[in-house]
């Protein structure tokens, strides 16, 4: 491959992820306008309406984040109204949550997708489309050296 088609292809990679970026940037930026909320709490409680009485654990699983970042996201939304917590009757150590009024009203201004528009295009791609970019990300992360600590946060907390 010659330098210039190599940088060609340079080129057209870094246009992608800047346009990819920009765009999840731009429905997060729109999401908070719209709901006052950021993208990772409207996520949780569009999680949240679809299965009530969601585990904190069961939450980050979904949203593929940390648990303890899932546990201060939902603070910062308990605060804010959006949520509550309730401890199981059988158990008192598990605590399972519920969207409160506030917190559908505020899922309701919601501009679509949800679940932001990154997490929502990789859940439509083939398997094998999928599989491949996993390991294309994963070697391009590798040769960068990229630490992991960001890769349990959600995009509207980096």
């Amino acid at each position: 491959m010659s330098t210039s088609v190599s940088g060609s292809t340079t080129h057209e990679a870094l246009r992608l992820f800047r346009a990819i970026y920009a765009a999840v940037r731009h429905h997060l930026q729109s999401i908070e306008r719209r709901c006052g909320a950021s993208g990772a709490q409207v996520w949780a409680l569009a999680l949240l309406a679809r299965q009530p009485g969601m585990r904190v654990t069961e939450l980050a699983d979904a949203m593929a984040i940390h648990p303890s970042t899932a546990s201060n996201l939902l603070a910062k939304a308990e605060k804010a109204g959006l949520l509550r917590r309730e401890r199981s009757q059988a158990d008192q150590r598990v605590v399972k949550l519920y969207l409160t009024d506030a917190g559908s009203d505020t899922l309701a201004k919601a501009p679509e997708p949800v679940a932001g528009l990154l997490p929502d295009a990789l859940a439509r791609l083939p398997q094998d489309v999928l599989l491949r970019l996993s390991g294309d990300l994963h070697t391009l992360a590798k040769s960068m050296a990229v630490q992991e600590d960001a890769a349990g946060r959600p995009f509207s907390d980096l």
